[in-house]
């Protein structure tokens, strides 16, 4: 069972410190006597602090990844999302349609089945699939052993499908650049409030599915102004990977990252 968000996962969670849980109040045990009131007989709050940093592991596996791809100036983006977002969609027109050269690879998160994988292939990249089996989210480990397995070449684009879930991959360093989280105009504006650590750790927040906003009820104005009160700085691009509207700056936002990583600023200290 996954130490830091309880999913049970394959077993793959060795990057997790033990987690110690101090417990502040306690709950009425109706068979044993007391002398103070409990009202209503709700159990009282209580308080569960970490006492060791359970990502302590995953972290260092995760430098060890943003160094590897550094050497081999590949930009990482890890691509999360809550289930039906459409990011597949958007990946896999992505690879269709950016103006680059350069592979591209991906590695799918899921918790079961090849199909994701297979689309991308499709489409035109390499894909290696991880299925999680129980487990929410990719770990800086599973990453490790992609990358073994798709052994990029330098200057690759690589992204990062992660399983769909807006909680776990937010506590979850991978190596990579940045995190592109996708939300949908059909899961409502006040997404970033509902996930906070998520959109706080974002780099960038597509709003996809934008050709669906006639027929919707969502504040496109208002899930913007969510998002930056959490992040100020995060970069929000509207988009639809059906229609192809908002892409050209999705694409103009990679492009530019992939140069950055292929000519890494010089330190002159």
């Amino acid at each position: 069972m996954c130490a830091t968000c309880g999913c049970d996962g394959d077993g793959d969670h060795d990057g997790h410190d033990a987690v110690v849980i101090t417990t502040v109040g306690h709950r009425h045990d109706p068979t044993r006597p007391h002398d103070h009131p409990h009202p209503h007989e709700h159990p009282h709050p209580t308080t569960v602090s970490l006492e060791q940093k359970v990502l302590a592991r995953n972290d260092e596996q995760a430098e060890r990844n943003r160094r590897r791809l550094a050497t081999l100036g590949i930009l990482a983006l890890n691509v999360t999302s809550s289930p039906g977002s459409g990011k597949t969609t958007l990946l896999e027109r992505t690879i269709r349609e950016l103006p680059t050269e350069q592979p591209i690879a991906v590695i799918e998160g899921d918790q079961e089945t090849l199909f994701d994988a297979e689309r991308i292939r499709a489409a035109g990249a390499s894909a290696v699939q991880v299925n999680t089996g129980a487990g929410c989210h990719l770990d800086a480990a599973m990453i490790d052993r992609a990358l073994a397995a798709l052994d990029p070449a330098p200057g690759t684009l690589l992204f990062v499908e992660n399983v769909g879930n807006l909680v776990c991959p937010a506590m979850f360093d991978l190596g990579e650049h940045c995190k592109v989280v996708v939300v949908s105009v059909t899961e409502g504006a006040d997404k970033p409030l509902k996930y906070p650590h998520m959109f706080a750790a974002a780099g960038l927040v597509l709003i996809n599915k934008t050709d669906l906003l006639p027929y919707v009820d969502f504040d496109l104005d208002a899930c913007v102004a969510h998002a930056r009160s959490l992040n100020p700085d995060v970069e929000i691009m509207p988009v639809s990977a059906t229609t192809g509207h908002g892409l050209a700056a999705w694409y103009e936002w990679i492009t530019l990252r992939m140069h950055d990583c292929a000519h890494p600023p010089v330190d002159k200290t």
